[in-house]
């Protein structure tokens, strides 16, 4: 039977020529993508990365920093290596004590007047030395009596410089064991006291300073005449003595 043109169409149309899908069978064709929305926080560009040029430049910069430091360090190393400094040498020449009682039975103190004479010699042929903040300490044994503080001064080129320095101690408190030790040496007819030295020192050559560094001097075993029987008065036993000095 002819359908009738004027009659209107019913039914699914098939699509691209493929029959209309059966009762109860999915949708056989491929839905089409949703379409994309933009979303107010939604930001399709990437993150923003610092420059190539900036971070070279960094790189460039911290490696010239490096190698100015390197030569820097090398050049001073090399001028040390070559102008040779050495250490000053240090001598007690003489020490006297005057006044000098190291209390009783019944007291832990000790009085007394010192005076040292050093004297200090620079060796080097090419640098000379100035020496700041000076200070000096009076021991007997490991026990501290007195310090005193010595006037700033400089070396020149295999110079030789005489220091004097003076300690006081008026009834200063100490151990018992100092007072006891010490009344067993004047028995045996001499008392040996040690002298500390400290200072911050700098070597020069023409322009050039190094950096200060810290002078220590100890002078060991200084054996005074003090006996039993005398006034409290002696002298340095044996002559003068070396110190041993270090940086």
């Amino acid at each position: 039977m002819q359908g009738d043109p004027s009659r209107p169409v019913t039914g699914y149309p098939a699509p691209n020529g493929f029959p209309p899908p059966q009762p109860g069978v999915a949708y056989p064709y491929h839905a089409p993508p949703p379409p994309q929305q933009s979303h107010p926080y939604y930001n399709p560009q990437p993150y923003p990365y610092p420059s190539s040029s900036s971070t070279i430049f960094v790189r460039r910069f911290l490696t010239s920093m490096i190698v100015v430091f390197f030569l820097i360090g090398v050049s001073i190393l090399i001028l040390w290596l070559v102008l040779r400094p050495r250490i000053p040498d240090f001598r007690v020449d003489s020490l006297s004590v005057s006044n000098f009682s190291s209390g009783s039975n019944y007291s832990s103190s000790i009085t007394g007047l010192w005076n040292v004479r050093f004297s200090v010699y620079n060796p080097n042929k090419k640098m000379s030395i100035s020496y700041e903040e000076v200070r000096s300490s009076l021991l007997y044994k490991s026990e501290p009596i007195s310090q005193t503080l010595i006037a700033p001064f400089k070396q020149g080129k295999r110079n030789q410089t005489v220091l004097d320095a003076a300690f006081s101690a008026t009834a200063t408190y100490v151990d018992r064991w100092v007072v006891n030790d010490i009344s067993g040496d004047r028995a045996r007819g001499s008392v040996s006291f040690s002298v500390i030295v400290g200072a911050r020192v700098q070597f020069r050559t023409g322009g050039w300073r190094a950096r200060n560094r810290l002078l220590r001097v100890l002078c060991e075993d200084l054996p005074v005449g003090i006996s039993s029987n005398s006034s409290g008065s002696g002298t340095l036993v044996g002559g003068a003595k070396d110190c041993r000095v270090g940086l």
